[in-house]
């Protein structure tokens, strides 16, 4: 067990300041649901300074939307219960489905508007005329909140995410400077190293994506450098493990010799590179006449350690320039068409999966509102909305459901012991504050620490909703136990509906990212004209970030060798490119290939025709390697020997 920090403490205390001085201003102003400040407080409260702001923009940006959207809904259906509550299921489902399909933070705007119209929505239908008082006043209440916990974030003692940042690419280079020495002697599973680090990326890269709300944001320049050069180490360092093993026994001694010094080179990377770069060049002019297999691999693994030369020099250089604070871009030397374009994977699959499960389930929810005529059932409506879109996008949400469940129980028990024992001789704000400080202060803690971090916004968002605090003592245990009740039921309701609809494993998730892979790398390989390498790189590379933790949290039987398919594709990009510079007869031979890799890509994971496609490789390279200069000949024979040890390591050379 992990015992809190004084960061964690020092969070927890800055977000109960910030949440008081919510409430207390909602209290000033005489608005009618104060407690709505203090829970968006806690919901906005982020450990990090930029990402608080973050989302504290977009919460503000979802929540006019959804209230918009309760307006506009609410008083031309309200005589229809059930139009009502389909027309509000529908639009928290397509709100989700469009919130699922952006994996940046900026996806909280649709969900936060999806879930926000319901909030509005269901609690108005006995009073449709006061619709429009009561979101203008949800729309002040969340500015009010989201904006203190912004300042005091922002102001007092503030976490930056550019300092995180730092560390987490430190050690991000660290782990890819390790896999470099282990390529470069041909050693190590790729595979593993691979995962690691495609996770890592893509961490860091949401991580990154609050940088442009820190009070000075010339980092996001650099990092958008940075974060290309980081994930085009994969496919060189995967490309070079296997020309090494390749040539293990055949390479030349000086070659050699310049594989030992970039290794040496690799562990200070920020000594410069020019020396070793013109080893290299000297090596590869001495190739660029001969075409036998070996001479063909030699030259892959000679571009491959100029690629890596290069990429770490630029991340060395972009990660001191991030670190120092220097607004001047650093001399680079990976070119820019070598660079992966931001790109991330979508799946519309799962995303409308979660959002058929969201409908379903606060239909069932309205359902059972309309028949009971229970008076807090719109409570069990707006949560389950609630429910089923703040975790939709985990492989399995019940268990995060179950977990949010647990802690609301415990909040409803910590408010009931509040409420009924200690506020009633409350005599003031301060006393209020001193009542709420033990239980919401530890409560933050837990926010802090990933490992409760939902636990402790379970409690204190909905601990904060549950006391309903008002500018007077008016609680009626009644009313608290209902509303209790119906939180309850509404997340039992979300959890059974979800596992019923949406729920899968992380094996599922993983073949689903592999048979993504698959079919891609078909179409790449079926067209004949140009595609963005850069774009192909960065979403192939995302979803490898997305396949490497799924694989670890299970045991089922995934294929995991992704990076050599994306390295394979990454060649048939280059084949597709190099085949208009050839000859008809040679373009024959490599459009061969690419038919028979479609075919195969297509077919997975029912058959693999590999001799079929090692055959085509083969006579693809015996053609270009007979043709004489032409302008695609080169590319031409680096994609088919990439493509060859890509998806035939150990078989002999042609």
């Amino acid at each position: 067990m992990q015992w809190p920090a004084l960061r964690d403490w020092t969070f927890a205390i800055k977000t109960f300041v910030a949440a008081m001085l919510a409430l207390y201003i909602a209290f000033s102003l005489g608005l009618e649901r104060p407690y709505w400040a203090m829970a968006s407080a806690y919901i906005a409260a982020q450990p990090l300074s930029g990402a608080t702001r973050s989302k504290a923009v977009f919460r503000l940006f979802g929540t006019v939307i959804g209230a918009a959207a309760a307006v506009a809904l609410v008083p031309p259906l309200v005589d229809t219960p059930e139009l009502l509550s389909l027309a509000l299921a529908l639009w928290v489902a397509g709100c989700l489905y469009v919130a699922l399909l952006d994996r940046t933070p900026r996806s909280y705007v649709a969900m936060l508007a999806g879930y926000t119209a319901a909030i509005i929505g269901f609690p108005s239908v006995n009073a449709p005329g006061a619709i429009f008082e009561t979101a203008l006043v949800r729309v002040e209440e969340i500015a009010i909140g989201v904006t203190i916990a912004s300042l005091v974030a922002g102001v007092v003692f503030p976490r930056r995410v550019g300092y995180v940042l730092v560390v987490r690419i430190n050690a991000w280079l660290s782990n890819a400077r390790a896999w470099s020495r282990d390529a470069l002697a041909g050693q190590g599973d790729p595979r593993q190293s691979a995962r690691r680090l495609a996770a890592d990326a893509v961490e860091i890269n949401l991580l990154a994506s609050h940088l442009s709300y820190e009070e000075t944001s010339r980092e996001t320049r650099h990092f958008d450098l940075l974060r290309a050069r980081m994930i085009m180490l994969l496919p060189i360092l995967s490309s070079i493990t296997d020309r090494v093993v390749a040539l293990s026994g055949r390479m030349p001694e000086a070659v050699a010799r310049l594989v030992a010094d970039v290794s040496a080179w690799v562990q200070q990377p920020s000594q410069p590179a020019e020396a070793l770069l013109t080893r290299i060049h000297v090596q590869e002019a001495g190739l660029s006449q001969r075409t036998d297999w070996t001479a063909l691999v030699l030259t892959g693994l000679l571009m491959r350690l100029r690629e890596l030369v290069q990429a770490l020099h630029d991340c060395t250089a972009l990660h001191r320039a991030i670190d120092s604070g220097v607004i001047a871009e650093p001399a680079l030397l990976f070119a820019p068409e070598a660079t992966a374009a931001s790109a991330w994977h979508r799946d519309p699959g799962m995303a409308l999966l979660s959002a058929v499960a969201c409908l379903v389930a606060i239909l069932l929810a309205c359902t059972a509102w309309i028949a009971t005529a229970w008076q807090q059932g719109y409570v069990a409506a707006e949560l389950v909305a609630v429910a089923c879109s703040f975790f939709a996008a985990q492989d399995d949400p019940v268990p995060a459901i179950m977990n949010f469940l647990v802690w609301s129980v415990v909040g409803v028990v910590v408010n009931g012991v509040l409420l009924f024992g200690v506020l009633p001789g409350a005599s003031g704000f301060p006393t209020l504050v001193l009542a709420l400080a033990p239980p919401f202060i530890l409560g933050g803690v837990m926010v802090s620490m990933p490992a409760t971090s939902n636990s402790g916004r379970a409690f204190t968002a909905n601990g904060a909703t549950l006391l309903a605090l008002q500018d007077a003592y008016r609680a009626n245990l009644p009313t608290f136990v209902n509303s209790a009740l119906a939180f309850i039921l509404a997340l039992a309701l979300a959890a059974i509906v979800t596992r019923l609809i949406r729920s899968v494993g992380a094996g599922v998730s993983a073949t689903r990212l592999l048979r993504v892979i698959w079919q891609e790398l078909a179409v790449a390989a079926e067209r004949r004209g140009g595609q963005d390498r850069a774009r192909y790189a960065g979403l192939m590379l995302d979803r490898l970030g997305l396949i490497g933790p799924r694989l670890a949290e299970t045991e089922e039987e995934v294929p995991a060798n992704a990076l050599a398919d994306i390295r394979v594709g990454l060649n048939i990009i280059d084949l597709r490119r190099a085949r208009h510079g050839v000859s008809a007869a040679v373009r024959a031979r490599i459009d061969a290939l690419l038919d028979a890799l479609a075919a195969a890509y297509r077919a997975r994971p029912r058959r693999r025709d590999d001799a079929v496609v090692l055959t085509r490789v083969d006579d693809a390279l015996a053609a270009v390697a007979a043709a004489g200069p032409q302008p695609g000949r080169s590319d031409a024979l680096l994609g088919l020997v990439g493509v060859r040890l890509g998806l035939f390591p150990d078989a002999a050379g042609p």
